[in-house]
């Protein structure tokens, strides 16, 4: 639940850094949106952490800070790339939810109840990233986003 738990804190992070660059006030407002169900994610996730004993990750302020600069540059690239990006984030996150929803123990319902949730959310944000015009990513960018998340997971498990 803590590398769920972190990634929320970077989908918030990513959210609000493109938001703060979207040049469309629509879009900015559907980001604004998203972020505030990610913000739903954060509480679900530290709540669980909670009642299960954990711990978040230490390193959540570098999360966040990384997050929120990569959020920015993305928004640079300009809205449709800056929606591929989301779009593809969110389609990762989905295939790591998936995962976890395999792994986690059939008895444990309050979590697999939380991951659920958070999984049909984000797969409703990759639509409507797509929906808004998002481009398709480059393959070396789609690896590179996929080498920092396994990264990132690895390290947030521990720390």
């Amino acid at each position: 639940m803590r590398i769920n738990h972190v990634g929320e804190v970077c989908a918030q992070a990513l959210y609000q850094g493109q938001a703060i660059t979207c040049r469309d006030a629509a879009l900015r407002q559907s980001l604004e949106k998203a972020a505030f169900e990610e913000t739903e994610h954060l509480a679900w996730t530290e709540r669980r952490l909670v009642e299960l004993g954990d711990r978040k990750s230490l390193l959540n302020p570098l999360w966040y800070l990384g997050s929120l600069t990569i959020g920015i540059v993305a928004g640079k690239f300009g809205d449709t790339w800056s929606l591929g990006f989301l779009a593809e984030t969110e389609r990762q996150v989905e295939a790591h939810l998936d995962h976890h929803l395999n792994d986690l123990p059939s008895h444990d319902e309050k979590s697999r109840a939380i991951v659920e949730q958070m999984r049909l959310d984000e797969i409703s944000h990759a639509n409507t990233a797509v929906h808004l015009g998002a481009r398709q990513l480059p393959t070396p960018a789609r690896h590179a986003m996929r080498l920092v998340s396994r990264f990132m997971t690895a390290t947030a498990y521990y720390v």
